[in-house]
């Protein structure tokens, strides 16, 4: 769908490394293209990306045009795009068409205050209040920054890294669940996906194991780094190590795989290495970024 596959470059048909994902009414993706430091925008059936944040050259840098290593984008009713600028430390708003960002989280510099973030990953944003909820990778954490605010709460973790249902560990993707307002947060170092109410001091299990064990078998996972909820609440998870996507139906724990072939890498249509995030559109096609295979990938509907 977009990219060469297991051909990694900078030139407008080409990724490096593609991480985070999103994607508009009009079925146009945009691609976190992680070590291209950019973020390319995809129309339907097009040949060529076109970048819409970030230098097209793929050069990196720390001004408010550039980006360094950006793993998450999510778009909001506007089509105005949220980067997480992850080796920048910050969170960036681009609006349509603009040549330069503005930080709305984070300063820039690695930190643990609340008014900084070390290594943002996984975004997701209230449509209805311009709230905007971060995965603060290395500070084990999910943050909660209210429209204009110049520094965040924390909703999930802050208690140090570890395994205990009160700790995050290496929280990566994370999904706003407005039914039951609470965040669903994928742990890659934690090896599950769990679901904290907001407002409660700790998480409920979800998927994968409460005592940090990774495995390719039913009920575990490797180094999950995504989740996203569709219209209907079912789950997707980034299952990375274990080279898949997994649904889980909604209210229910088992999971089935949709996308790859559990524990096997591989360049085929059929196969994936490492993939990072999927998201899914109106017609529940799965778009998958294909991390090492250096292409975005799309399965037709699950069901």
């Amino acid at each position: 769908m977009a990219g060469v596959t297991a051909a990694a470059g900078n030139s407008a048909d080409k990724l490096r490394l593609p991480y985070g994902l999103a994607i508009d009414s009009m079925n146009s993706i945009y691609i976190a293209d992680r070590q291209n430091h950019r973020v390319q925008k995809w129309t339907f059936g097009a040949s060529n990306g076109i970048t819409v944040a970030g230098n097209s050259a793929g050069t990196s840098g720390n001004t408010l045009s550039s980006l360094k290593e950006p793993c998450e984008v999510i778009l909001d009713q506007n089509n105005n795009l949220y980067v997480a600028d992850t080796e920048n430390h910050r969170v960036v708003l681009w609006l349509v068409n603009a040549t330069a960002g503005t930080i709305v989280a984070g300063t820039g510099t690695a930190g643990a205050l609340l008014d900084e973030l070390n290594r943002p990953h996984g975004l997701a944003l209230d449509s209805s209040t311009g709230t905007l909820y971060i995965a603060d990778y290395n500070n084990n954490r999910v943050m909660k920054y209210l429209s204009g605010a110049t520094s965040g709460t924390v909703v999930a973790g802050g208690n140090g890294k570890g395994l205990s249902s009160t700790q995050l560990s290496g929280p990566l993707g994370i999904s706003l669940d407005s039914t039951t307002n609470s965040i669903i947060i994928a742990q890659n170092d934690a090896h599950n996906v769990v679901r904290w109410s907001i407002g409660a001091s700790s998480w409920i299990l979800i998927a994968g194991s409460t005592n940090g064990t990774s495995g390719n078998v039913s009920n575990l996972l490797c180094n999950p780094t995504y989740v996203k909820l569709d219209s209907m609440y079912n789950m997707y998870v980034g299952d990375r190590c274990n080279h898949r996507i997994v649904h889980i139906p909604y209210a229910q724990t088992t999971y089935t795989t949709i996308a790859g072939v559990t524990g096997t890498r591989g360049n085929s249509s059929v196969l994936l290495i490492n993939p990072s995030v999927a998201i899914i559109d109106s017609q529940f096609n799965i778009y998958v970024a294909d991390n090492d295979n250096q292409r975005i990938q799309k399965f037709n509907h699950y069901y």
